[in-house]
C-alpha cells in the first residue's frame, strides 16, 4: 500500500521540504500533465498552513519518474537561489543505491564516461573517450550486497549528466532491474526501476549548518532483503 504524502516527509522547515519520491512519480510537471510530486507538496502546503492564494514551492534539482528516493524543494525564493548554487558548486553530495543483474567487474570502482544525450528518445549514452558533443560522467561505486540473482551498488554521483548512472552502469554491462530502456529484459511491476536516492548531504541554505537526510527504500521484498543484508 502506497505511504500517504504526509508519511515520505523527510525533513521540513519554514525553508526546505526534502520527501521520499514514490517510483512513477514526477518531481516536477511535464507534458504528460500528471500531477507532479510538486503539485501534491504545494497542497499540503497550503492546508497544513492555511496560506491564501499560491504556494510557493521551488525545484533546485530533479530525479527520473522511474526512480524513487531523496527529493529536496526550497519553500522560498532565499533558500532556492542558495540550494541552485550549491548543487551547481557541487556542495551536494547524492548518494543511490542501484540493485543490478550482475557481478559488476570490481567491488569498487570510479568510473569516467563521456556521456551523448539523444533528447527525441530521451536516453543517453556513455562512451569510454570523448566523442564530439560528449560531457564527462564520474560516479564511483562499491557492492554492497548480493543475492541469488540481483547484486546492491551504492553509488556516489561525481557529476550530474542526464541518467548518469543507468547510462554508465550499462556501459560496464550491468542493467538497473526493471530497467527497460537500459537493457533489463523485464519491467518492475509498478514500472519503476531498482534505482533509489538514497541519501543526499548538503549546507542548509539559511541555517549554514550540514544537512543529511536518508530516503527509505522502497516497500518491495527484494529491497526488504537486501536492507537486512546492510544492516546485519
Amino acid at each position: 500500500m502506497t505511504k500517504p504524502l504526509e508519511e515520505r516527509i523527510l525533513y521540513e522547515d519554514n525553508h526546505l521540504i526534502i520527501v521520499n519520491k514514490l517510483c512513477g512519480e514526477l518531481s516536477q510537471n511535464d507534458e504528460t500533465g500528471d500531477e507532479s510530486l510538486a503539485d501534491a507538496l504545494r497542497k499540503y502546503l497550503k492546508e497544513k498552513y492555511n496560506k491564501p492564494g499560491n504556494v510557493y514551492l521551488g525545484i533546485p534539482h530533479r530525479l527520473d519518474r522511474p526512480t524513487s528516493g531523496v527529493m529536496v524543494y526550497a519553500r522560498t525564493e532565499k533558500a532556492l537561489v542558495r540550494l541552485n548554487e550549491s548543487f551547481r558548486t557541487d556542495d551536494v553530495h547524492k548518494t543511490y543505491w542501484a540493485i543490478v543483474d550482475r557481478l559488476p567487474p570490481q567491488e569498487s570502482a570510479t568510473l569516467t564516461h563521456y556521456i551523448i544525450r539523444d533528447s527525441k528518445a530521451n536516453k543517453s549514452t556513455a562512451f569510454t573517450k570523448e566523442v564530439k558533443g560528449s560531457r564527462k560522467a564520474v560516479l564511483k561505486y562499491r557492492l554492497l550486497a548480493s543475492s541469488e540473482r540481483y547484486y546492491l551498488l551504492e553509488i556516489e554521483l561525481l557529476t550530474g549528466r542526464h541518467h548518469q548512472i543507468r547510462a554508465q552502469l550499462k556501459a560496464i554491462g550491468l542493467h538497473i532491474k526493471g530497467d527497460l530502456k537500459y537493457g533489463f529484459p523485464r519491467s518492475n511491476p509498478d514500472g519503476g526501476i531498482c534505482l533509489h536516492a538514497r541519501r543526499i548531504t548538503f549546507t542548509h541554505p539559511v541555517r549554514k549548518e550540514p544537512l543529511a537526510v536518508t530516503a527509505p527504500v522502497p516497500e518491495d521484498p527484494l529491497w526488504s532483503y537486501f536492507i537486512s543484508c546492510v544492516e546485519k
